[in-house]
């Protein structure tokens, strides 16, 4: 299984769109592969549209990570993974056990 988190240099989660990295976990192996994230400082649009394309099946969320609009266009395509970690460090090892969710409540992604 691919799960998508989205974090900053300092390995810190953060939303799609102050995200300079996009982190494809296998967590199967434990490994992560690092891409650039091409909506860092633009919209979290962008950066989802490009996570769709890499074909995840899962995107690790907190409040405020995503729009309506990012939502709206993942909603079916991608489970959602609500997490309380602020560190990649320790989420490797959360997921394990995490709860793959089809829907999030609004608070999730309201602006």
């Amino acid at each position: 299984m691919k799960v998508i988190a989205t974090y900053g240099k300092d390995r810190t989660l953060k939303p799609l769109d102050e995200a300079e990295v996009i982190g494809i976990i296998d967590k199967e192996r434990g490994s992560i592969t690092e891409r650039v994230n091409p909506g860092y400082m633009m919209s979290k649009e962008m950066a989802m549209g490009y996570i769709l394309k890499l074909g995840a099946d899962a995107i690790v969320v907190k409040n405020g990570f995503l729009c309506p609009g990012s939502y709206a266009m993942s909603q079916g395509r991608i489970k959602y993974i609500v997490v309380d970690d602020d560190k990649t460090d320790s989420l490797v090892n959360s997921l394990k056990d995490a709860k793959l969710l089809d829907e999030l409540n609004e608070e999730i992604y309201e602006e």
